[in-house]
């Protein structure tokens, strides 16, 4: 072999691209020191108006610094309403702290830390590039116990929780308590992917994350303007065949059934019809009478994730044609694309 060609193939396996190939193996311990000073405790007060005893709640969660100038990503449902903020640093120090913006669509919250800086950081990872099987690390503050790491795998991608979020989240097997809720998931690189932010009570060892390229997406906004601008049409439903109507026997076109419409929402201003007559078909709860939409601007809506995608490329202040089938006829409807609003199913427990 040529010394040009040895040196070739030195450069080759020096490259980035072959770097990135090897694995991280540093020892977790080593890990923890590395990512935990960018992980803070976050204490909000929160007043509810409604009792009229034990009217203070304080809750805990974590966060992540991704700015030295004290930015901070957390959930929303962490800061959401309180009024009061405290930060606990990794190193004890306690400080005030305000939120910048909140989006409880994602249930992400970006907030500052008031105090000397700058502060450590976290370095932020890819979650488009995550895989089913992946080791991660859990850092945080479960139930107030500061700097806590937990170990697991990515169980799960793009996970939808009907009733919860419409937002896909990472699935993970790694032990996610009250108070871990905003802090960092993190890969065997030391790279964060997700914020941690909710587990299922029915189950064991199956928590959520928001990943992270979501979270990288509203940053802009929330830094901005303080919240998230999304289209909305005012409207509620699930996908529905024609096995249905059979059952019932009424006339049932394949399409995304609408069961509520929003007071004084577009959908609604349009004249748009929501269910009234409560069903259950072999375990599923649907609510008929409604109309049935079919396709926004020409584009067929057979499910539900048919709908969100649509919705998703729409901007408020549009005019969009919906086509929709009532009592067995087709129809078109035009309204003009919302800013969605804050709903009361948002951030609920």
């Amino acid at each position: 072999m040529t010394r040009g060609l040895v040196l070739a193939v030195a450069l080759l396996l020096l490259s980035p691209l072959a770097t990135a190939a090897q694995p991280c193996v540093e020892p977790l311990a080593v890990l923890f020191e590395r990512v935990s000073p960018a992980v803070v405790s976050i204490q909000a007060m929160k007043i509810n108006k409604i009792k009229p005893t034990r009217r203070f709640e304080t809750i805990v969660g974590s966060g992540v610094i991704i700015e030295k100038d004290g930015h901070v990503l957390t959930n929303a449902h962490v800061v959401d309403g309180a009024a009061s903020l405290q930060v606990t640093l990794d190193n004890g120090a306690k400080t005030s702290a305000r939120v910048l913006g909140i989006d409880p669509v994602l249930d992400v919250a970006l907030i500052r830390v008031d105090g000397p800086n700058p502060l450590p950081v976290a370095r932020l990872g890819d979650s488009s590039i995550v895989r089913v099987g992946d080791e991660v690390i859990a850092i945080g503050n479960p139930i107030g116990l500061d700097q806590t790491m937990t170990r697991g795998i990515v169980s799960g991608l793009n996970r939808t929780i009907p009733g919860v979020s419409d937002e896909p989240m990472i699935q993970t097997d790694a032990p996610i308590n009250p108070g871990n809720s905003g802090g960092p998931l993190v890969d065997r690189c030391g790279a964060v992917i997700g914020l941690n932010t909710l587990i299922s009570e029915d189950a064991q060892s199956i928590g959520f994350a928001v990943p992270i390229n979501a979270a990288r997406g509203v940053l802009r906004e929330l830094r901005e303007s303080g919240r998230v601008i999304r289209p909305w049409l005012g409207l509620q439903g699930r996908a529905i065949d024609g096995k249905v109507g059979s059952i019932v026997r009424m006339p049932i076109t394949p399409g995304y059934l609408v069961e509520v419409v929003f007071d004084g929402s577009p959908a609604d201003e349009a004249g748009v019809r929501g269910g009234n007559l409560a069903i259950i078909i072999q375990g599923e709860e649907y609510l008929l009478g409604g109309d049935i939409l079919t396709a926004i601007q020409g584009t067929p809506i057979r499910s539900h994730q048919d709908y969100v995608a649509r919705v998703r490329t729409l901007k408020p202040g549009q005019r969009v044609k919906l086509t929709v089938m009532r009592e067995g006829h087709s129809r078109e409807v035009t309204l003009t694309v919302g800013e969605r609003p804050r709903l009361p199913t948002d951030l609920a427990d």
